[in-house]
């Protein structure tokens, strides 16, 4: 990935410096094209102005084109790209002094300037010719002698490349900085991009020490940037696989160990059992039997409390609170003795599953039945709130340790068992798995002037939300 980054950052860069020169070379190339232009029309125009004056030596008109094309080459000093050239007879003639007369003198013997220049001696005008000295422009003004009618022509030749070299000076100037500046960019960008890329690395190197039996590793979180946020994201999915992790071997060592009991009782009475004798055998037939659906009860729990992560656990339907309380009152009724009470229901039709409801308000009421005596209350109701509806199961037994009032709903925790209880600590569990299945809540509150009031909290879903029944 670092190698990645660094590559495209370089490449992008160098795209663009590489633009830029090229621009920076099409642009001055054209702007010093129309100066070479403008500059040869106005020594033509100072040549024009000249021929239509007089001989500023004698005051007299011109005699002929060698004393004005002599007086013009004198006076005119052309730069180090510029030759000036008289043209008469046909021939070149006279060349401006400061240049090298070996270099004027190879450029009018070039054909393809001579011919250039012998075919504008009459209409004048300006070509670009490619010699050995590189492109050249060909500037000619043609001239008629008013007096003799001599012709003639000045000839101006340009240089081109000479007139470029500022032009490639500073483009090898921008090459050796652009060059400069791109690796200087290219190494900041492998730096960064390890920088930033560092937490992946240490996320890396703390994924492969993360095992099965070790979830307490953490990735140091440096910056507030992106990455830092994903991993603060992973930190605390390891968090939150720690704990279900641990809720796991916890639940499985608690399993193992109510599993072990039965087990253990099983064992026993079937190696010491004397299958001669048929009142022995009768008995622990029944105390065997009695193990057994208890190891079954207990599975069954365990296999309803697994489901209850499933996305299908619950399936919500429009249902009445009104009817659904007084429904779980009437089965409720038959489980013992009772003060059976209606608390009222809220006339609402709210969307939840109503097996499981009743399932859970069902586990409440028989846990209420285990923790009262005869003649004591235990109330069922339900109410509608802006928000979300309750539905509760109030006793007047001892109630609650307030140390116990959420260890009770926990797998396998209990508070003070009554005598005769058998029950295995799961079924407060199941009762909060089915009110979390659908969005809510379970707990326990008091009540005066004594026992407990089990709440089941359940979120209004829109009636827009229900699927159709």
């Amino acid at each position: 990935m670092r190698t990645r980054i660094t590559a495209a950052v370089s490449f992008t860069v160098a795209l663009t410096l590489a633009l830029v020169g090229l621009l920076i070379y099409t642009v001055e190339s054209a702007r010093l094209h129309e100066r070479t232009i403008d500059h040869a029309s106005q020594e033509i125009a100072e040549f024009d102005k000249l021929q239509r004056g007089r001989d500023p030596e004698t005051g007299e008109a011109f005699t002929g084109l060698e004393p004005l094309f002599r007086l013009y080459i004198q006076r005119n000093v052309p730069n180090d790209a510029e030759v000036l050239v008289a043209w008469f007879d046909g021939e070149p003639g006279l060349y401006s002094l400061t240049d090298p007369l070996a270099l004027a003198e190879e450029l009018t013997r070039d054909p393809a300037i001579t011919g250039e220049v012998r075919s504008r001696l009459g209409s004048g005008g300006d070509a670009q010719v490619a010699t050995d000295h590189g492109d050249v422009l060909v500037t000619v003004q043609p001239v008629t002698h008013r007096a003799s009618g001599e012709q003639g022509a000045l000839v101006l030749l340009t240089l081109l490349d000479a007139t470029r070299a500022d032009l490639m000076d500073l483009l090898r100037t921008y090459l050796l900085i652009a060059l400069s500046c791109w690796a200087l960019i290219t190494l900041l960008a492998a730096w960064q991009a390890g920088r930033l890329l560092s937490p992946l690395r240490q996320l890396s190197d703390t994924a492969r020490e993360i095992s099965g039996s070790d979830l307490s590793r953490r990735i140091p979180e440096t910056g507030n940037d992106d990455i830092t946020e994903l991993t603060r994201t992973l930190n605390q999915m390891l968090a939150r696989l720690e704990s279900t992790f641990a809720e796991q071997r916890q639940f499985l060592d608690a399993a193992g160990h109510e599993l072990k009991t039965p087990l253990t009782v099983l064992r026993g009475h079937l190696e010491l059992l004397d299958a001669g004798d048929p009142a022995e055998v009768a008995e622990t037939r029944a105390l065997l039997i009695d193990e057994i659906d208890r190891m079954a009860r207990l599975v069954g729990d365990l296999i309803l409390l697994a489901k209850s992560a499933r996305p299908d656990f619950v399936v919500a339907e429009p249902a009445d609170l009104r009817s659904l309380t007084s429904e779980v009152l009437a089965k409720a009724s038959a489980l013992a003795e009772r003060d059976w009470v209606d608390d009222g229901g809220a006339e609402v039709v709210v969307g939840l599953d109503r097996q499981r409801i009743t399932q859970a308000l069902l586990q409440l009421a028989d846990n209420a039945v285990k923790h009262t005596g005869t003649g004591d209350a235990v109330a069922i109701g339900s109410r509608d709130l802006p928000d979300r509806v309750e539905l509760w199961v109030r006793d007047t037994g001892a109630g609650v340790p307030e140390a116990d009032r959420e260890r009770i709903f926990e797998r396998f925790g209990r508070s003070r068992v009554p005598a005769g209880d058998e029950g295995f600590g799961l079924g407060l569990s199941i009762v909060r798995a089915i009110a979390e299945a659908h969005g809510g809540t379970a707990h326990v509150e008091p009540t005066t002037p004594h026992g407990a009031r089990f709440v089941i909290t359940l979120p209004r879903p829109r009636e827009d939300t229900w699927p159709a029944s």
